[in-house]
């Protein structure tokens, strides 16, 4: 009896590594704001109402959350600034663990998110912006694996920055003075990864929500696969004639 009994305790042991390791290895870290009018998409607000802008990012930002839950295996965060923590954690119902970064801006983000995540035994971490919940599952899944034979990797957008950015240590220098939101962004992190000599993997190019352009191209496909994004999808249609105007304005009716 003693026998059977000591088994169990070493499965029940196994089972427990089994069952936990595989969040261990694998983190995802959503980069966010709270849902402020004027401080989320200011890009956006040259050409859309601030209350749709503001609007679409909550929806935006519900949508990555729940495409990154929707992940087997791995475990879930949001880096927001210290002042929005509180705001975040409530708007999002505490469904997320929601993290408070170190310093101002986006490189202090995701320098926060290597440090917290990467430095505390998380072997895989990737960060991911708040507005590409349109993006498939497997993309992620694909960045995942590239970390496993490589030091970094980055998910390029089509106007030269990134949507995502994984790595399985620390690299403080890879995001001083980044330039993120400029033209420039991805050739500048690709340039410091060089210069580390540090082996990268690139996910597929995609596009994330910042400008007018973004919108129209993304309605469409929300229109035939709502499920993708359907917070968004529904905000395409409560804020459809402010569309139609937006198509009109740059010659797409």
């Amino acid at each position: 009896m003693e026998s059977d009994n000591q088994n169990d305790v070493n499965q029940n042991t196994i089972n427990r590594k089994t069952m936990h390791f595989p969040n261990q290895d694998r983190m995802l870290v959503i980069m966010a704001k709270a849902p402020r009018p004027g401080t989320v998409k200011t890009r956006l607000a040259q050409s859309l109402p601030s209350p749709a802008v503001t609007a679409l990012y909550r929806c935006l930002l519900q949508d990555t959350v729940a495409l990154a839950k929707s992940l087997s295996g791995v475990e879930v965060a949001v880096m927001c600034p210290e002042s929005d923590q509180d705001e975040l954690a409530h708007f999002l119902v505490n469904s997320v663990k929601i993290v408070a970064q170190k310093g101002k801006g986006l490189a202090a983000g995701l320098i926060a998110v290597f440090e917290r995540f990467a430095a505390a035994g998380q072997q895989r971490v990737i960060a991911f912006n708040s507005d590409s919940p349109h993006l498939s599952p497997s993309v992620l899944d694909n960045a995942f694996q590239k970390l496993t034979t490589c030091d970094l990797v980055i998910g390029p957008t089509h106007d030269g920055g990134y949507y995502l950015v994984g790595a399985k240590a620390v690299h403080l220098e890879l995001f001083e003075d980044d330039g993120m939101g400029t033209k420039s962004a991805l050739e500048r992190l690709l340039a410091r990864a060089k210069a580390l000599k540090l082996s990268t993997g690139l996910t597929e190019t995609f596009y994330d929500i910042d400008v007018a352009e973004d919108l129209i191209r993304l309605a469409p496909e929300l229109r035939l696969e709502p499920a993708r994004a359907p917070r968004t999808a529904a905000w395409f249609a409560e804020w459809e004639q402010a569309l139609g105007q937006l198509r009109h304005r740059r010659g797409e009716l």
